[in-house]
């Protein structure tokens, strides 16, 4: 069953969610309702091209208001916070081609782990288990779309107060693991995304060393609201169940190729 915070903590995250994605865009364009967030260095990046629909919006609208915002994209990707405009717009939405998918955004309300050992590394440590792993998560991507999507760690830099990459090695000196944490310690909330295990270290615990790490360092920060976002369609969210996080909304998805 899906859980539901009390108190402020969902506009919190909701708050952070477009705070997020305002801060790491090269440049935002605002519309009524919402923005769309730009980074022309990173076109294959959905990540860094998309609309943000966080409030009331002309649902008849939208689809022109896409095409005229990510019309020298290759894809339209459109995210809406709130269920109700949502619902709203998937009528208009699915009828000029888009598909619809829903992204959870998960609470860690367990306890605080030990610290995993994990480690803060850099974009350069990054680079190649991270176009390995693209390779492998998309058969036949281009060696283009694997830059862009490695490199745009670097425009994450500007995403929060402070920005932390962590890697778990192993014995050999390999990358195994790693994630991307967002720390504002004013505002007392973290995020933790990106989660990724190299194929050849799957299963072997890494990755839950490098999620204690990030809640970790997360509560040691200050940050009391902790959480991160997970495709409901994937497996990973119910591990992440496991690992004290739970559902408390959802954010939605509209995307066309």
């Amino acid at each position: 069953m899906t859980s539901r915070p009390t108190g402020p903590e969902l506009p919190r995250i909701h708050a952070a969610l477009s705070a997020f994605h305002r801060r790491q865009a090269a440049r935002v364009v605002e519309f009524p309702g919402g923005f769309a967030a730009l980074d022309d260095r990173y076109t294959h990046s959905r990540g860094n091209n998309h609309l943000l629909v966080d409030g009331s919006t002309d649902p008849e609208a939208l689809p022109e208001r896409a095409e005229e915002l990510l019309g020298h994209l290759a894809y339209r990707l459109v995210y809406i916070v709130d269920d109700e405009v949502a619902a709203a717009c998937r009528g208009p939405l699915e009828r000029a081609g888009y598909t619809h998918a829903a992204i959870h955004l998960m609470r860690h309300t367990g306890p605080v782990p030990a610290h995993g050992g994990a480690r803060p590394v850099d974009l350069d440590e990054l680079r190649a288990p991270a176009s390995e792993a693209w390779h492998r998560f998309v058969p036949g991507i281009s060696d283009e779309e694997v830059h862009h999507l490695v490199e745009r760690r670097a425009a994450r830099l500007r995403a929060a107060e402070d920005v932390r990459f962590l890697a778990v090695y192993t014995e050999d000196g390999e990358v195994a693991s790693w994630a991307d944490l967002y720390l504002d310690p004013t505002a007392g909330i973290a995020r933790i995304e990106d989660l990724v295990t190299a194929e050849k270290h799957l299963g072997q615990g890494h990755a839950g060393r490098v999620i204690d790490t990030a809640l970790h360092l997360a509560a040691e920060a200050g940050c009391d609201l902790r959480f991160l976002s997970a495709n409901k369609a994937n497996w990973p969210h119910r591990w992440y169940e496991r690992k004290g996080f739970a559902i408390v909304d959802t954010v939605h998805c509209f995307e066309r190729v």
